[in-house]
This record gives structure tokens, C-alpha cells and sequence, in this order.
């Protein structure tokens, strides 16, 4: 299936799922014993996201996708490690995924931590902090502007800093297709309260 999908056919599809997610449609996914012996065999996502580990953001539902149609690497803050750059270089090179999406979300704990961290000096533990850290540039480059929406400001920040990693200073594993136009990254912003995922224009 991602063999003949180009990264906007896969585009396409998810922004309609989405559509689907907001108008409360039911949701029509492939979950039966044949399709799970298929899938045992070998896996072909349309898609790979980096995503936040939030128990609220959870991209199949959010884009009407089923078993084995999403790559999905998770953790506070969507943020790029070297797990999630491994990762992503994986579901690109080896699963042949035509589009990786960056998702950040509205009310992010992870951004409100590292808020805390930059703004009021507050100290976690030593591995919450190895976790915050990447998050602290997005927040530094917002600056006072925005104390009224600081958080969310800065968890948008995030994910458009990530997207231009990817995009410009990521490996050649990842640069390379994107050259030749058989792979698109781009970012994207969910609102808890809505439900409504938003395509960020970068």
C-alpha cells in the first residue's frame, strides 16, 4: 500500500480521518483475524509520526487509522532524541513510509514542565530533566511575548524546530527522499478540547 501512496495521497487521507474524528463518525478500521495474520507476516504504515506520549493524544483515533497504518514514536514533548531519529530513519528506509508528521498538542505537560524549568527554576529529577532538555531552545526562542499563552506557544515552537531538523539537519537517511520527493515531514498541532488537528504552515 505505501509503495503506490505518495506523501500527499498519505496526507489526504489523514486530514479526512481527522474529519471523520470531529463529525463523530464511527470508525471503520481493520482489526480481523485475517488482517492480523497478514500484518504478523510484515508491517506497511502509510505514515510514521513522532508524537507526545500524552495518554490524551492518540493518533490512530485522532485520524480514523487502524492496525499497522501508523509508525508511531512517542514521548514528553514530541522532542528528537536519538531513539526518535533512529526510529523515524527506520520506518523511512527500511517500511518505505512516504510522510513522517511532527505532532505536538495543546496543554502539553511535558512544555509546561520545561516552562517551569526555564522561567521559574524549578528542578526535577535527573532523568525528567535529560527528558525536558530538548524542549528548552522552543522556549528561549518564544521569549516574554507570549506569558499569557506560553505553553502553547512554545509546544507549537517545538514542533516547528523539529520539523526544520528533519527537514535540514537530520540525516541524509532522511534528507535524501526529500530531495527526490518521495518523502514530505510536516508539522502538525492537536487541540484536546476540539479535537481538531492543525496543519502547520511552516
Amino acid at each position: 500500500m505505501t509503495l503506490s501512496m505518495t506523501p500527499d495521497d498519505v496526507l489526504a487521507l489523514l486530514k479526512e480521518g481527522n474529519r471523520r474524528f470531529l463529525s463523530d463518525e464511527p470508525m471503520t478500521v481493520q482489526g480481523s483475524r485475517m488482517s492480523r495474520l497478514r500484518m504478523a507476516a510484515a508491517q506497511h504504515p502509510i505514515a510514521a509520526y513522532l508524537s507526545c506520549s500524552d495518554s490524551r493524544v492518540t493518533p490512530e483515533l485522532l485520524f480514523g487509522r487502524g492496525l499497522g497504518e501508523l509508525f508511531i514514536v512517542r514521548n514528553a514533548g514530541n522532542s528528537l532524541c536519538s531513539t526518535a531519529i533512529g526510529s523515524l530513519e527506520f520506518a523511512v528506509t527500511a517500511l518505505g513510509v512516504p510522510l513522517i508528521v511532527v505532532m505536538g498538542h495543546e496543554n502539553c505537560g511535558a512544555v509546561r514542565a520545561a516552562v517551569s524549568v526555564v522561567k521559574e527554576h524549578y528542578g526535577f529529577s535527573a532523568n525528567i530533566n535529560k527528558v525536558l532538555q530538548p524542549l528548552y531552545p522552543a522556549i528561549m526562542e518564544v521569549g516574554d511575548d507570549c506569558q499569557h499563552d506560553l505553553v502553547n506557544t512554545a509546544a507549537r515552537h517545538n514542533v516547528q524546530r523539529v520539523v526544520r531538523e528533519l527537514q535540514e539537519e537530520a540525516s541524509p537517511a532522511l534528507r535524501r527522499p526529500q530531495e527526490l520527493g518521495t518523502l514530505k515531514v510536516v508539522g502538525a498541532f492537536y487541540e484536546l478540547g476540539s479535537g481538531e488537528v492543525e496543519w502547520l504552515d511552516l
